[in-house]
């Protein structure tokens, strides 16, 4: 739940950090979420050195005339220092920071410079990363210098707001103290002296309030070094202070830096790659990939204010849009225990607001960008983990009731939760022209096709569970992307590019968005970001994009875009012509499409095209938002030369960019292992090289695909071997199951 960081001023700062030093560095808070997008999130009780004073009265207490600016290396980057566990800085006014964190509390250090003859922290209640804070309430306990606070902060995508509390104690480091030499609470950028509380009832929003404590110097050393143990709760000032007492209950920082890196070490080693012949910013990528996408959900166990449970509680769902696609099939590759605890938590949820979580922030409902994405992982969980659910304490059937809520119920405000239930089951798709009171009458078309495989998803659950008629009945609501399926409309100036998906009118009537549409050919410029006054049917990507999401059935795509040639010239254009999008989570399985088109070795050549041209590990080595660990979910996957089908058993194959990779799955207590045999390396550009699969064997055995491995690969343990060529024009094989599954040809519909 804390994750403890360094704030700065810079604009459209989401999660606080900001690597650029000529911005200013104004307090380290406890609460962040990583890379999303909407508002500044959390961001919550920064904590502030100040090494010089001329009095306590003149002391800046304020953000804006605190801030200060970090030092700068000689290579022009700010002073500063991360890895797993571990965060530290060097402030211009001399003052080292170093901040490190267990699961509900944080561990700051604070090393001032030998002229702070007054060392003094600022504890600020007010300043979330909106300056959202309405009735703070703040004490300081005169004996032990203990800060206890609160206040009520707006959500970052969404309508409501939170509580949340802290309570911060102080230390010594190498020295004892008994109680801070000056106290006092401050308003603005006034502190006065001695003051003890403030308790502001108050309905709008305030000017900053917070803290401000004096401590004596060391006596041992000429600087001076302060440890202050914050911890946070969503419950009560109370409760922080539980949750900092028994998580770093000796203010042992160097212990907690220890068990914090142990902790990182044992979850990343899970999957080892041998790194012979491949450049280390590869191996850098890949790790610091992997290790983001276990920042988001968050567990908030224990710190749910909405209700009472023994479930573990997940939170900072933010969204499952952005994740359902990568994050949750590389979690059960390696981390079935948490993706377990965070699908109980899920389902918890549902049980008591009635459907799965969304978009969820700081124990907040927030807006839903697509559709009911919760669905897919779910989907994810049960297909791959049935045969261990019990033991992993996860009912199968509140999973499925769970899934059937968000099928067959509306609630009653589905921009926040669920579906446009009643107008799907009624039209099959989601028309253009029908208004309800319950949501926006926006991104009709890309809700259609995100309804069609949340509807798979549950068939694939109903199928496990034996459910036959369900098992029919969803399956077909799998098909309803063909309703939105437009034959006619071909892309402006390019007539061989013919059928798009199109919104549609309730009477079957078609409406018309230009393919181009929110792209950057999009002659208008247009957007489609979440907007009420969007009407043109999409979300964030264009028609050109989602006209190639049906992963559930990518044989009928290719049927209804001319078969095979048309269908890979149509991937060509979409790469060529700049629709494609690397940015954006719509666009994520394009360059392994040709797979479905018998051309694996071109999806070869597009992933790692995108590696070469998007990701490396420099600040700006990602391409835009991170997304809760989707975009280091989608780059981890393509390393590993594979990329999930979610909710299925099935992993397409391309090449690792690592001669061997093992996958240890502690559920199974089973290590599966991929050999690149031929392996020469990686092509700078991602263009040719020894890299496309020509054959595969496993366990010794010719496999009967060269696109694909099943789910039975990773449960066993397997040894996967890879005969690689420089050949790009590689197939899938010649078998009939050679090529990835798809519902219309028969895949999917077997038991599993």
């Amino acid at each position: 739940m804390v994750k403890v960081g360094l704030d700065t001023d810079s604009p459209g700062n989401q999660a606080g950090y900001d690597a650029n030093p000529i911005f200013n560095a104004i307090g380290f808070s406890q609460l962040h979420d990583s890379g999303t997008g909407g508002d500044t999130s959390l961001s919550n009780f920064k904590l502030w050195p100040l090494a010089e004073c001329n009095s306590f009265a003149s002391c800046n207490t304020s953000l804006f005339f605190r801030k200060t600016l970090r030092k700068v290396l000689p290579d022009g980057s700010p002073d500063d220092a991360g890895s797993p566990g571990y965060f530290a800085t060097n402030l211009s006014t001399g003052v080292q920071v170093e901040l490190t964190a267990s699961r509900r509390a944080a561990l700051h250090r604070y090393t001032f410079p030998s002229s702070s003859r007054e060392p003094r922290i600022v504890v600020d209640i007010t300043n979330d990363g909106m300056n959202s804070a309405t009735e703070p309430v703040v004490n300081i306990n005169t004996t032990t210098g203990r800060v206890t606070g609160g206040a009520r902060f707006a959500s970052s995508f969404g309508p409501g707001r939170y509580n949340a509390y802290t309570c911060v104690d102080f230390k010594g480091d190498g020295y004892d103290f008994e109680a801070p030499t000056e106290y006092g609470v401050w308003l603005g950028n006034t502190p006065v002296r001695n003051s003890t509380q403030v308790i502001q009832l108050y309905s709008g929003f305030l000017s900053e309030i917070g803290a401000l404590l004096t401590f004596p110097p060391s006596p041992n050393s000429i600087h001076t070094t302060i440890l202050a143990r914050v911890g946070v709760s969503f419950i009560s000032s109370d409760q922080a202070c539980d949750n900092a007492e028994s998580e770093i209950p000796n203010f042992d920082f160097d212990e907690t830096v220890t068990t914090a890196r142990e902790t990182w070490n044992e979850l990343l080693s899970r999957i080892q790659v041998d790194t012979q012949g491949v450049d280390k910013e590869i191996t850098e990528l890949f790790y610091s990939s992997l290790y983001r996408t276990h920042i988001s959900p968050a567990d908030y166990t224990g710190e749910n204010p909405n209700w009472s449970s023994t479930e573990p509680y997940y939170d900072s769902f933010y969204c499952n849009w952005d994740t359902y696609r990568t994050l949750y099939p590389l979690m059960s590759l390696h981390d079935p225990e948490v993706f377990a605890r965070i699908v109980r938590g899920m389902i918890n949820i549902q049980q008591h607001e009635g459907w799965l979580p969304e978009c969820r922030g700081a124990t907040l409902q927030q807006w839903i960008q697509g559709g009911s994405n919760g669905d897919p992982i779910l989907g994810e969980f049960l297909v791959k983990f049935h045969e261990h659910a019990s033991a992993l304490n996860v009912s199968a059937n509140d999973l499925y009731t769970a899934l059937l809520a968000d099928a067959e119920e509306q609630p009653p405000n589905w921009n926040l939760q669920g579906r446009q239930t009643t107008v799907w089951k009624q039209y099959n798709f989601i028309p253009s022209d029908v208004y309800d009171s319950g949501g926006t009458a926006t991104k009709q078309v890309s809700r259609t096709l995100e309804y069609s495989f949340g509807d798979f998803s549950i068939s694939q659950v109903a199928k496990i569970l034996n459910k036959t008629d369900d098992v029919a009945k969803y399956q077909a609501r799998a098909g309803n992307f063909i309703n939105v399926w437009n034959e006619k409309v071909t892309l402006p100036g390019n007539s061989s590019i013919k059928g798009m998906m199109q919104p549609r009118f309730a009477d079957g009537q078609w409406n018309y968005t230009d393919p181009r549409h929110c792209s950057v050919n999009d002659p208008l410029d247009s957007t489609c970001y979440l907007d009420v006054t969007n009407h043109d049917g999409f979300y964030e990507s264009s028609p050109m994009v989602y006209s190639q999401y049906i992963p559930q059935d990518t044989a009928k795509l290719i049927l209804l875009q001319g078969g095979n040639e048309s269908f890979i010239n149509r991937l060509n254009l979409i790469f060529d012509q700049n629709y494609f999008d690397v940015t954006d989570e719509p666009s994520q399985q394009i360059p392994f499409m040709y797979h479905y088109a018998n051309r694996p070795g071109l999806s070869t050549q597009r992933s790692r095209m995108i590696i070469a041209e998007s990701y490396n590990t420099s600040v700006s080595g990602l391409p835009g938002n991170d997304d809760s660990g989707a975009m280091a979910s989608f780059a981890v996957f393509y390393l590993l030369g594979m990329y999930p089908l979610p909710a299925t058993r099935q992993f397409l194959l391309a090449s690792p960019y690592f001669p061997k990779v093992t996958f240890h799955n502690p559920l199974f207590n089973t290590t599966t292992t991929i050999i690149a045999n031929n392996f020469t390396g990686n092509p700078q550009d991602g263009i040719g090289g020894t890299v496309f699969v020509k054959s595969v064997t496993v366990d010794g055995q010719s496999w009967h695909s060269n696109c694909y491995l099943d789910w039975d690969v990773f449960v066993k343990g397997s040894t996967v071997e890879l005969e690689l060529t420089s050949d790009i024009n590689t197939t899938c094989g010649e078998g009939s199951d050679a090529l990835p599954p798809s519902l219309s040809t028969g895949g999917y519909s077997g038991s599993i």
